[in-house]
């Protein structure tokens, strides 16, 4: 049992137990990959077959630019729901916001897969799964923040990149079960019956994955900064207000950041690789099942990449880590598209694989450079509005502009151009942040959190 505080708590960033750690890591890292899974699984679809199932009246080019867009309109809507997570989370608690973000989650994914087609009742199909789409962002917006500080905050202060590469690695977990059911459903109900029926299931599973996240959840304990904060009773009254007034260039900075990584991420996780790689009517056609298998086997490396980079920032810092990473995703955004169009599959996986290795990078580190950039009071709000802001201007509509920019242009060539820009605007955002690994992360150390971390400013 760790020693306590001369106050009664035990010192911020440590827990009582190995157990405690474990289950908080276990819980972080099950929960997340559900969630992704739900977000990822629509992306999926929409790169697959809603194009077909609800746009198709608009022709086959509009049908798949406006399938892409459902899955942008949904980040829209996350800042939404990080502002209401944010709110509720410094005043309530980390906890209680994750249990709520997981139920919406996984109730928008079920009634996507029970959703009828634009063949069965008209625009009506395609209205009800934009607005299930935005439910889902409402929760991813959420659902980040609170998995992020229920990591970090309980991680050792050596240990906070290695801890908050739990809730990170949910990503490529959640792309590599979802690209796998889905990879399997082709196997299962071939051809026709894919689009008749077997699509759907993915979306069914979520149910369960939903009861099995929900358990796991329940059994592990709230924030320790946040239980002191409480304790003291100096929870924010208007977090997201102090926020602004105090922090706003921060939260753009970090938002840039986010964008870098998120942008070119989306070219799997938003289904554009899929598409353009199994469009009967596109420059490859390749079969859908071995390109799910594919973007599956990306995910893996994804996740190892993430793990690492997460452990080597405690070594190295965030700072040096970010840099790394963006060097690396600037070269597997050169080499993507080339290996892609030879349109052989292992040339495709590994073009994949490549990119992800910088991905990790640029994207393991993440919980713990957010977490160690805002005060304890805001930070909930500070790390939720940050990424959801970096993913509207990151990924949202990537996926749209990629086929937008081909469809254009005939040519790839334009898309890697996109994507190194977006590389470059992370890196440059990266630069501006001062290092705060090991930063003191509870409401005792507020004055030296509230001091800006972007040089050249003394306070945000």
């Amino acid at each position: 049992m760790s020693a306590e505080s001369p106050t009664g708590f035990t010192p911020t960033g440590t827990i009582a137990t190995s157990t405690d750690r474990r289950r908080v890591v276990f819980a972080t890292v099950v929960g997340t990959t559900v969630e992704w899974y739900d977000f990822f699984i629509y992306a999926s679809a929409a790169g697959l077959v809603f194009g077909q199932l609800f746009f198709a009246p608009l022709g086959a080019d509009a049908a798949i630019l406006l399938s892409f867009a459902t899955v942008g309109v949904s980040f829209l809507f996350r800042p939404l729901g990080a502002f209401l997570a944010g709110h509720f989370g410094d005043k309530y608690g980390r906890r209680v916001v994750l249990m709520w973000t997981l139920i919406l989650m996984g109730a928008a994914t079920a009634a996507v897969g029970l959703l009828p087609t634009y063949e069965a009742i008209g625009i009506a199909a395609p209205i009800l799964l934009i607005l299930l789409r935005i439910l889902q962002g409402i929760s991813a917006g959420g659902e980040w923040g609170g998995a992020v500080l229920m990591a970090v905050e309980h991680a050792p202060k050596t240990k906070r990149g290695l801890f908050g590469a739990s809730p990170q690695i949910g990503v490529p977990l959640g792309l590599l079960l979802a690209s796998g059911i889905m990879a399997i459903m082709t196997v299962l109900a071939p051809g026709d019956a894919f689009l008749a029926w077997g699509w759907r299931v993915p979306f069914l599973l979520s149910v369960f994955l939903i009861l099995i996240g929900y358990y796991v959840r329940r059994r592990v304990e709230e924030s320790p900064v946040f239980v002191e904060l409480a304790e003291r009773k100096e929870q924010t009254r208007m977090p997201i207000i102090e926020l602004f007034k105090r922090h706003a260039l921060l939260v753009l900075i970090a938002a840039l950041v986010f964008a870098g990584n998120n942008a070119v991420g989306y070219m799997t996780t938003g289904g554009y690789i899929q598409n353009y790689s199994t469009n009967p009517d596109g420059p490859l056609g390749l079969e859908r099942g071995p390109v799910l298998w594919a973007v599956a086997g990306s995910a893996v490396t994804w996740l190892l990449s993430t793990f690492f980079a997460g452990w080597i920032s405690d070594r190295i810092g965030r700072r040096t880590t970010y840099i790394i990473g963006w060097i690396l995703q600037l070269i597997g955004v050169f080499l993507l598209f080339p290996l892609v169009n030879t349109g052989e599959i292992g040339m495709l996986f590994l073009g994949l694989a490549i990119l992800t290795i910088g991905l990790g990078f640029t994207y393991g580190p993440q919980a713990a450079l957010y977490s160690e950039l805002f005060p304890a009071s805001i930070r909930f709000s500070g790390v939720s509005i940050s990424y959801a802001i970096g993913a509207i201007l990151g990924g949202a509509f990537a996926p749209t502009i990629a086929t937008a920019l081909v469809q254009a242009t005939g040519s790839t060539e334009s898309v890697t151009w996109y994507l190194a820009g977006m590389t470059l605007l992370g890196l440059s955002a990266t630069l501006l942040l001062r290092d705060r690994s090991g930063i003191p992360l509870g409401p005792d150390s507020e004055t030296e959190q509230t001091k800006s971390p972007v040089y050249g400013l003394a306070r945000a």
